[in-house]
């Protein structure tokens, strides 16, 4: 780990590790900022006027908008223009003391700026260097834009919603963005180990396109899996245009009996014991081939009993049960503020705001929140001191 560092608040399994974080919108800086929950010490280099996703509303006052104060929480801001003369040597002075690495800029836009990966290794060789971007750069796409609906597009994923609805829905959340920021975090972790045990740094891509391909993949390649292909791809339970949440005599519950023993149980309490026998529904392999069946079923079973009822029941049969709530709901139950998941704080300029939770707990290793969302470069002149760095006149 580089020396001489300042340590993020109350430690962390990360506390002395330096990340440099040079990127924008979700993706990359929702891992950066895992790696500060974990006690980093993150610099996030923005330009001066900020990352864009800072201005996106709602806002309470300008470059602090709702998104940026979890995006950017346990991180330190630095406002380097890149552009401007100095700007690179300022990057690079800060790149030399750090141990990981992380943008999404292009490569293409990277190389132009010389901050390609030969630039980067030649002022740190220990460096764990990431890319992340839409595609791979070696591809005929790899300088093309990517956001997160251009990846659910090229990945398979709007195709899987439109065999469902018959409609080509984007998913409702930027997924392709937050699952490419878990892998960048794992990727990190591991560069960071093998640095530990061999003294190597090392540069890693991380492509949208490729991660979200592959975890589509992961059941949806289903019948071909096998060469040659024994059907079409995709995974039978999951493309049923049944599956969705039951209606019960007074809400909306997934109920998922799942084993053996679950359906025989299901088929008891609605009085239909004898489906259990049935030849479409006796084993897994017959359920999965006889999806539609079985979830039309379930729509004329669940209005029988109401959603407590079906709770209790479940509950004590070992069957997979929850309401479905409103994101409202979700944030505001027992569960999620008993765990911490969801709090108000008080930030230094903003007053107070709601502040989303480390969902992860370590037992010997504290995590959480150390630092709030800084203003855009308001760490600038602290960390250039902090590496002895003093910008050109």
């Amino acid at each position: 780990m580089s020396s001489g560092r300042q340590e993020a608040g109350g430690g962390g399994p990360l506390s002395g590790v330096r990340v440099v974080e040079l990127a924008s919108v979700i993706m990359a800086p929702y891992a950066a900022q895992q790696l500060g929950d974990l006690g980093a010490d993150v610099i996030k280099v923005e330009p001066p006027t900020g990352d864009m996703t800072r201005h996106y509303p709602p806002t309470r006052s300008p470059g602090m908008g709702a998104a940026a104060l979890n995006l950017n929480r346990n991180k330190r801001s630095v406002a380097i223009d890149l552009k401007a003369p100095g700007g690179r040597d300022a990057l690079l002075a800060l790149i030399a003391t750090a141990d990981v690495f992380i943008t999404n800029i292009r490569p293409q836009a990277l190389q132009r700026l010389g901050l390609g990966p030969e630039d980067v290794a030649a002022v740190n060789s220990r460096l764990v260097h990431l890319n992340a971007q839409g595609f791979r750069s070696d591809s005929e796409l790899g300088g093309h834009a990517a956001y997160d609906d251009i990846v659910q597009a090229a990945s398979g994923l709007v195709w899987l919603n439109e065999q469902v609805s018959g409609v080509p829905y984007f998913v409702p959340t930027v997924v392709a963005d937050k699952i490419c920021g878990l892998v960048i975090v794992q990727s990190v972790l591991a560069a960071l180990h093998h640095r530990d045990r061999t003294g190597q740094g090392q540069h890693i891509e991380v492509p949208m396109a490729d991660t979200m391909l592959a975890f589509n993949l992961v059941e949806h390649l289903a019948a071909a899996t096998l060469d040659p292909p024994q059907g079409p791809m995709g995974y039978s339970r999951a493309l049923s245009s049944r599956r969705k949440a039951a209606r019960t005599a007074d809400g909306r519950m997934c109920i998922l009996p799942y084993s053996d023993r679950n359906w025989r149980d299901f088929f008891a309490f609605v009085g239909r014991p004898e489906l259990a026998d049935d030849p479409r529904f006796g084993s897994l392999a017959d359920r999965a081939r006889n999806a539609d069946e079985l979830y039309t079923l379930m729509e004329e079973f669940s209005p029988r009993h109401t959603s407590a009822a079906w709770q209790e029941f479940c509950d004590s049969a070992g069957i997979p049960a929850a309401p479905v709530l409103s994101l409202d709901e979700a944030a505001a139950s027992d569960y999620a503020t008993e765990g911490g998941l969801l709090r108000t704080a008080e930030h230094p300029t903003e007053g107070t705001y709601r502040l989303i939770g480390q969902p992860v707990r370590f037992r010997t290793t504290p995590t959480g929140l150390h630092r709030h969302c800084p203003r855009i470069g308001e760490h600038t002149e602290e960390v250039f001191a902090e590496i002895g760095y003093r910008p050109s006149a």
